[in-house]
């Protein structure tokens, strides 16, 4: 069982920009492994910081959403530098459970950050891989994807949300 569960929407500090990381201590790496469990265990290919209740700028990422599989990356301070493309495709979230959304996105991303030990990363991401970085920083902006939704279709979740059906 993970130590954060995921937070669901309209959960305030899913709607608050997060704040930079400035020093990578012993709490910053217990969030990250936290973070690891409720991702895997949900599960998801990425989470950010602010869906399991920490107002901080980082994010995970591993398009296999398997645990071991090697190709989970963790970022602090996560900025997309260069775009190029785009593309609307489906997506969904892991605090906005039962509903999907079409978001329009970059096909190709690059983005800076900083890993757990401190060093500057600089990752080239497309397709899937892209849209999940964009759809990670978005939360640490504040964003979800009902943001990009219909009123009537943001509408009609909140309502089943109030009434306890989500």
């Amino acid at each position: 069982m993970p130590q954060r569960h995921i937070l669901i929407y309209p959960e305030p500090v899913l709607k608050a920009p997060a704040s930079q990381i400035e020093n990578i201590d012993l709490d910053i790496v217990t969030l990250a492994r936290d973070m690891e469990e409720a991702m895997y265990e949900a599960p998801g290919v990425g989470l950010a910081a602010p869906q399991v209740g920490s107002g901080r700028r980082l994010i995970l990422v591993d398009p296999t959403a398997k645990r071991g599989s090697g190709s989970l990356l963790v970022v602090l301070n996560p900025v997309i530098v260069e775009r190029e493309g785009s593309v609307t495709d489906s997506e969904m979230c892991l605090s906005v459970p039962e509903i999907s959304v079409d978001v329009k996105r970059s096909e190709r991303i690059l983005i800076r950050g900083v890993n757990l030990d401190g060093k500057e990363v600089t990752i080239e991401a497309e397709g899937f891989l892209a849209r999940i970085f964009q759809h990670e920083i978005d939360h640490l902006d504040g964003k979800v994807i009902l943001d990009y939704a219909s009123a009537l279709k943001r509408a009609i979740y909140l309502k089943k949300r109030k009434k306890g059906k989500i």
